[in-house]
């Protein structure tokens, strides 16, 4: 089972993402709300990729992705925003627009290969 790394600020829709992933067959290892929570975790947990919100009560989560691209894990970021929000560094990157239901998430995922 894939183990995920989920970074959400809304409590109740990281609930949602893993109810979804859970459906989808991943594993949840932390479920991050803020940034330094998020930060640490993607330093010191063990996962096979992590979903990470962008907009994380007005800070981004670039910090984090960066984090996890060092740690050579792949990511999808997830975002209202649509791709204007993703840092250049980010351009490209795979993006899964909120709200999302289970179907476009599993989508995004495969297109991701995760």
């Amino acid at each position: 089972m894939r183990r995920v790394l989920v970074v959400e600020d809304e409590v109740l829709v990281g609930m949602m993402i893993e109810e979804m992933l859970q459906d989808l067959g991943y594993e949840l290892v932390a479920l991050a709300t803020h940034l330094d929570q998020a930060l640490a975790l993607a330093r010191s947990e063990s996962f096979d990729f992590a979903l990470l919100d962008i907009n994380l009560n007005g800070k981004q989560s670039f910090p984090v992705a960066d984090v996890i691209r060092e740690r050579g894990l792949p990511f999808l970021f997830a975002t209202g925003y649509g791709d204007r929000i993703l840092d250049a560094h980010y351009t490209g990157a795979p993006l899964l627009q909120k709200p999302f239901s289970l179907e476009e998430l599993r989508r995004a995922l495969k297109r991701a290969g995760l």
